[in-house]
């Protein structure tokens, strides 16, 4: 069973990943070409010499994009298949494709959009070389933060939901959720490593093509993964919340 939605993860993955790929080359391509342009002016006017290409643009846009998005995409629907065969059966009586739904938003919050608002992605030109050691490790620390609260959020609702209902805990878990990670945002310190003169149409194009390359991911893997796992034959997905469902009515 866990096989068989293991490859549809990873199947629905490599799908997203080229969706993913056409958006991300369409929205996010020329806002990193104007970055690089002005780090390369930058670093002219100040007389340092240009660095080698170990990579040409050519190939970082083309084959790179596609071979870097497609394999992070597997590897993202592989770990959302097994993250499915844990929740099928405890959030209610939902079908895969509503499951694989609520998974895919829960984990765009708690994966992306969390962590963006806290370390907003950046394209080159910005950030010093000495301190990315630093931002990546606060940006993981605030990652492991956000992932840990949306899942003892989850938790939560489930047994809430065992006496005031599955409404009135979805809210407070989701209040909880909400707090636990401003806690952890003001508790983590800020990096503003901007140029003042760096122009700011090109960072804001840029971060929103980074969100939503990624909304495109998480999307195609919800919603494909969800088809995928609904095509299984002989598999009956509404068993364990109907069995959970009745073991709640009977608590009551």
């Amino acid at each position: 069973m866990v096989g068989q939605l293991l490859w549809r993860g990873m199947l629905a993955g490599v799908i997203a990943g080229l969706f993913a790929t056409s958006f991300a080359f369409l929205a996010g391509e020329p806002s990193v070409d104007r970055a690089i342009a002005f780090e390369s002016a930058a670093a002219r006017a100040a007389g340092e010499p240009e660095e080698p290409q170990i990579v040409s643009r050519a190939v970082q846009r083309s084959a790179g994009l596609v071979t870097a998005a497609v394999v992070y995409g597997a590897g993202l629907g592989g770990l959302f298949a097994l993250a499915f065969a844990f929740a099928n059966g405890r959030v209610g009586a939902l079908e895969p494709r509503a499951v694989a739904a609520l998974l895919a938003a829960a984990g765009f919050i708690a994966v992306v959009l969390i962590p963006a608002l806290k370390y907003p992605p950046n394209p080159p030109a910005i950030g010093r070389p000495e301190t990315i050691g630093m931002r990546t490790a606060l940006f993981f620390s605030m990652l492991f933060f956000s992932v840990l609260a949306m899942i003892l959020a989850s938790l939560l609702r489930g047994r809430l939901a065992r006496r005031f209902g599955g409404w009135n805990a979805g809210l407070v878990s989701a209040g909880a959720f909400l707090t636990a990670v401003v806690v952890a945002a003001l508790v983590l310190p800020s990096i503003n490593e901007v140029p003042d003169n760096f122009p700011a149409d090109v960072l804001w194009r840029f971060r929103l093509a980074a969100l939503g390359a990624q909304a495109v991911l998480w999307s195609v893997i919800g919603l494909g993964f969800g088809v995928l796992a609904q095509s299984l034959e002989g598999v009956d997905f509404g068993r364990p919340s109907r069995a959970l469902l009745a073991t709640n009515a009977s608590e009551r």
